[in-house]
């Protein structure tokens, strides 16, 4: 059985009386353990099927199952409940708190879950920063980080509630050549460790990086 099972995934929006499809029908399956690249242009669906991933939204119609988990017919607090179990994020534009420090950011997801005590929350903070190269800068907040800093505390934040699944929205896109290249061996180097992740991208470059590549056109993975 695949860790992610999508079938037939189909999203249409409602804007005013027309009826706009964002994904026409998608087949997606990932193995424990694998490296996936989605690579297509904007307009593409890509980030609409990563939002249904990662149960930030819901499918119009089709059946997505998460670690054997039938995550289609789940809505509100149930939903989010397997988001924050599950699922491990890391967007573009970092999306770190400015008032926390790098340790509280890390150990956020955490404290949202609840049954930790704020000792083995900033523990296992500390476990994932030291393994990403970033326990020098636990004490410091996010403006005083350059940008593949904070995408890395921001990688931290996502494993550190050991999720089934890594969600990545176009990691390098906010970085210069230098910082993304370090960040994407960052990812070999999670990948390396037994993660499973999908990325997700426009750049050919950046989707190179994943073991498999899915290409996706006008809301279906191109044959």
């Amino acid at each position: 059985m695949a860790l992610l099972e999508a079938r037939d995934i189909t999203k249409i929006y409602r804007l005013g009386r027309v009826d706009v499809p964002a994904l026409r029908g998608v087949d997606l399956d990932v193995q424990q353990g694998e490296y996936v690249a989605i690579l297509g242009p904007s307009g593409s669906g890509k980030s609409t099927l990563m939002h249904i991933l990662g149960c930030l939204d819901s499918a119009t119609d089709g059946s997505y199952r998460l670690g054997g988990t039938d995550v289609g017919t789940l809505r509100g607090r149930a939903l989010a409940r397997v988001r924050n179990r599950k699922v491990g994020f890391v967007f573009q534009t970092f999306n770190l708190m400015p008032r926390l420090t790098v340790e509280e950011n890390v150990a956020l997801p955490l404290q949202y879950r609840g049954g930790y005590t704020r000792r083995e929350r900033r523990g296992r903070a500390g476990v994932v920063l030291e393994r990403l190269g970033m326990s020098h800068r636990v004490g410091h907040r996010p403006e005083e980080l350059s940008g593949g800093e904070r995408q890395r505390v921001a990688i931290a934040r996502a494993l550190v509630g050991e999720p089934a699944i890594l969600l990545v929205d176009d990691p390098t896109g906010n970085l210069d050549s230098k910082a993304g290249a370090e960040v994407l061996e960052t990812f070999r180097e999670v990948h390396a460790a037994g993660n499973t992740i999908v990325l997700v991208t426009h750049d050919p470059n950046v989707a190179d990086e994943a073991d498999r590549i899915v290409h996706m056109i006008d809301g279906r993975v191109a044959a």
